[in-house]
């Protein structure tokens, strides 16, 4: 089974990985909400958090270059109403857009790479988010290597047949996922067999210490200071 890049980022052992979940989600969800409600200052409120959060990427020694370019997935999206908004005859607005954008796929970006999504998704059961939710989101993360695998699978059998024509691709996305679902059926099979209880249990879990306390208030109190500092900037 293979992993995507970001779960092996959350597998290290830095300061912000050893850090409870929930000491990091409540960072991010201040950040978020300061960064979605900013309208004044905004280019200088940008900087300031960037900086920030170009600071938590080395802090939990993920790269950053690849981070960057990673969190740039979003742009795609957001580019077409920003790049409207600048025809229109509002750069600001684009401005607005494109920034608040990329800079909140970044701050979830560093919260996933340093915490394992199972873990993640149990704080957010502890704050009460409905768990028909957070289950929905456990089985596609799960089903999700379900498919990379087999298509990885299929990927090292046509370059062993010596490629594959556009025409034999397109039939084969219908094969993959013919096979992922019965994979996928097979596998719920099986958790059912073994008693699943419709939720998901962590290997490992984290308790909230005194620790985990003060680094939540400094990374709360951060971004509430470059927004305010951002305010009186002339």
């Amino acid at each position: 089974m293979r992993h995507t890049v970001v779960e092996e980022w959350s597998r290290g052992a830095s300061l912000l990985h050893r850090r409870a979940p929930l000491a990091k989600l409540l960072p991010v969800a201040v950040f978020l909400v300061l960064l979605a409600s900013a309208h004044r200052r905004l280019p200088w409120l940008s900087a300031g958090l960037a900086l920030l959060l170009a600071a938590g990427f080395l802090c939990a020694r993920l790269p950053l270059v690849a981070a960057l370019l990673r969190a740039a997935a979003v742009l795609p999206f957001t580019g077409v109403f920003a790049l409207i908004s600048w025809l229109a005859g509002d750069p600001a607005r684009a401005f607005e857009l494109t920034a608040k954008s990329y800079l909140s796929a970044l701050a979830v970006l560093l919260l996933v790479g340093t915490t394992p999504l199972p873990q993640l998704l149990r704080s957010l059961e502890l704050i009460r988010v409905p768990r028909f939710l957070l289950t929905v989101i456990q089985f596609l993360y799960r089903y999700l290597f379900v498919v990379l695998d087999e298509a990885a699978h299929m990927r090292g059998a046509a370059a062993a047949r010596g490629g594959m024509t556009f025409r034999a691709a397109a039939g084969a996305l219908a094969v993959l996922f013919a096979r992922s679902y019965a994979r996928a059926e097979g596998i719920h099979h099986a958790m059912i067999a073994r008693g699943f209880d419709g939720s998901f249990h962590p290997l490992s879990t984290h308790s909230f210490t005194a620790r985990d306390g003060y680094f939540t208030a400094i990374a709360v109190a951060l971004p509430v200071v470059a927004r305010a500092a951002a305010e009186v900037l002339p």
